[in-house]
């Protein structure tokens, strides 16, 4: 026998934020974060980062690591960091409430949003991938149709087009566009952050019955 699911309540208010700095970094991160979102955020983090971190000195990644230059190194690592943070943040009740709010403007900065990760694409292509030029337009053609496709969606279908999208660009960057084996996360968590986690619409929801 099914057990009844738990009351939840949605909940689009956006509470205020302070001005200057502080205000603009809270809005970009989500407003009206719960301390439990933070702990997650934070914890879940910390253990994807110090995961990421171990296998990139791991022997698998060890080869690659060493041919590395300094600056190709930072950039892997900074690609990898901002790639965990976003993923989690973008999962968040509090960045579904800001980023999907009924309020002009904002399918435009959700498609701008996922318009400046381009530069994230172009600088690990020639950074690091040595100019490939063939993998960097492979995933920004990806990342862009696959963008369209979910923003464009019914609402009731974003979640399984962005899903699918997901899939599919997975799966062209393991066959088609290969890099080396240390570099095998970033196209999935890329296209993951973006098109699933930062662009479908989910309803922010709060327990009501504890």
């Amino acid at each position: 026998m099914r057990a009844e699911p738990s009351a939840h309540t949605v909940d689009w208010e956006i509470p205020p934020t302070p001005d200057g700095m502080a205000g603009r970094l809270e809005r970009f991160m989500g407003p009206g974060k719960t301390r439990a979102e933070s702990a997650v955020e934070m914890g879940g983090g910390a253990l994807c980062a110090a995961l990421l971190l171990a296998g990139l000195w791991s022997p698998a990644g060890s080869g690659l690591r060493e041919s590395w230059s300094t600056v190709q190194l930072i950039v892997v690592v900074l690609a990898g960091l901002d790639l965990i943070g976003g993923i989690i943040t973008n999962a968040t009740n509090a960045a579904k409430r800001w980023y999907h709010r009924p309020a002009p403007g904002t399918r435009r900065a959700r498609l701008l949003f996922v318009g400046a990760h381009l530069a994230h694409l172009a600088v690990l292509g020639l950074v690091v991938l040595d100019g490939d030029l063939g993998w960097v337009l492979g995933n920004a053609a990806l990342l862009l149709a696959g963008a369209v496709a979910v923003e464009y969606s019914p609402v009731p279908l974003a979640r399984p087009v962005a899903v699918t999208v997901w899939t599919a660009a997975v799966l062209v960057n393991l066959f088609w566009l290969s890099v080396p084996l240390a570099l095998l996360w970033f196209a999935p968590l890329f296209h993951l952050k973006l098109l699933v986690c930062h662009l479908v619409p989910e309803a922010p929801l709060g327990r009501t019955d504890g």
